[in-house]
């Protein structure tokens, strides 16, 4: 009996602590669904989501207020394509086997942080060296251990052996820990069942190595590892229980192979055709390209001395996809907002901006694609990624007008995350 009250009071306790009314001002909105900037505003929020939008005015009578009167306010932001639980790019390709798992925790919850107080308050993680490292940081963030953003996890990469997803560039005769191999596969069946396993372990989503990568020795960016049948097998699982897949591909074939089989985005899109572009479009499948990190790459690599293979296959993929982007904008493919941050340090993520403004995009167009369009292919429009009555009060406040200066996102002042300011 005493039980069951101490957990009917408890159950009272949480519901008092959620029940919270908070009012933000807003000196300006920026509204990503109806594609408008609106004036000063003020957001009722209750339960950590946006219960009204109203013109501003008077208040309650000791009505809790975060002031943003003398900011722009946008929802907060996404980034499809980061890698939290794992280290950062180096000039060693066995640098993921020179830190343990613990150490590698704690560098994804440092990554965390810094990626939320960078205005990015939802991301895809789309994997790491080893198995489940970001989700478990996911889950970390959700018990309140951690501060971070929402997560969508991949558990691991599924890839080919001695493909785009492993460590490679080593001694024949190093053992790489099973728990970096957790999702190489050889088959068709054995896509089904690594699939299954990673889903049973809490992955949220499935990312496949398609093709080979920029950030793997002896890997041909280019060229296809996956066959279309294993792709296949993935999404079959996926839709099984309710999730999704995406794909690594760099190259044309791969890109397309992907596509019909039935993945829901493409990483990186690099040297995506004509064909590709039309074909992505006409199945509604979104592109995710990195427009940003071939100039980060360029640069450090040559000063950090990266590995010959590594400043080849960026050359090669970096004004390719740049144009292929610009050519996927016109042709009104949708375009989500990723970059794979973890090749370039965490936190710098709203570069990217000013890139796809560059190559195409109206800043409203790329203010989109970081929140609304990002939404939608993580399957989370009704919580994220917009500010309209029913969503998760999760925004940022920035000097100056983004519509008008892209380059302001790159500055966020202030951040909230399901109605609690966090910066």
């Amino acid at each position: 009996m005493r039980s069951v009250i101490a957990a009917a009071m408890v159950l009272a306790m949480a519901g008092t602590a959620q029940a919270e009314t908070v009012f933000v001002r807003a000196g300006h909105l920026v509204d990503p669904e109806r594609g408008t900037v609106e004036g000063a505003r003020v957001l009722r929020v209750e339960d950590g989501r946006v219960a009204a939008i109203m013109p501003d005015g008077a208040l309650p009578a000791g009505a809790k207020v975060i002031d943003w009167s003398r900011y722009t306010v946008l929802p907060g932001l996404i980034d499809m394509h980061v890698h939290l639980a794992d280290t950062g790019e180096t000039n060693n390709p066995a640098e993921p086997l020179l830190h343990s798992a613990m150490e590698v925790a704690y560098m994804g919850a440092a990554n965390a942080r810094t990626t939320l107080f960078a205005g990015f308050t939802s991301v895809h993680d789309v994997g790491c060296y080893r198995a489940f490292g970001d989700v478990e940081l996911r889950n970390a963030i959700n018990r309140g251990d951690v501060i971070g953003p929402r997560m969508a996890a991949v558990g691991a990469y599924i890839t080919a052996p001695g493909g785009g997803g492993e460590v490679t560039g080593l001694a024949a005769d190093v053992h790489v820990p099973d728990d970096m191999r957790a999702g190489v596969v050889n088959s068709p069946d054995e896509v089904t069942q690594k699939v299954n396993y990673l889903f049973q372990h809490g992955a949220d989503s499935i990312k496949l190595i398609a093709t080979g990568a920029v950030f793997a020795i002896g890997t041909v960016a280019g060229q296809q590892e996956l066959t279309e049948d294993e792709m296949r097998a993935a999404v079959a699982v996926a839709q099984a229980r309710g999730s999704w897949v995406t794909a690594h591909a760099h190259g044309a074939a791969g890109i397309k192979a992907a596509i019909r089989a039935g993945v829901r985005g493409i990483e990186h899109a690099s040297l995506i055709d004509d064909e590709g572009i039309a074909l992505a479009k006409a199945r509604g499948v979104f592109l995710d390209m990195d427009v940003y990190n071939g100039d980060w790459t360029d640069e450090v690599g040559r000063r950090d001395h990266y590995p010959e293979d590594y400043m080849r296959k960026n050359t090669e993929t970096t004004l390719a996809q740049r144009q292929a982007f610009q050519k996927a904008v016109r042709a009104g493919v949708k375009l989500s907002f990723g970059t794979d941050a973890g090749v370039y340090p965490h936190g710098l993520n709203a570069r990217q901006f000013k890139y796809m403004v560059q190559w195409g995009m109206t800043p409203m167009q790329a203010i989109q694609a970081a929140t609304t369009t990002s939404a939608a292919m993580l399957g989370w429009s009704r919580d994220v990624g917009a500010l309209s009555p029913g969503h998760y009060a999760d925004m940022i406040a920035v000097d100056g007008d983004p519509t008008q200066d892209v380059t302001v996102l790159e500055h966020v002042v202030h951040v909230i995350k399901g109605g609690e300011l966090v910066k």
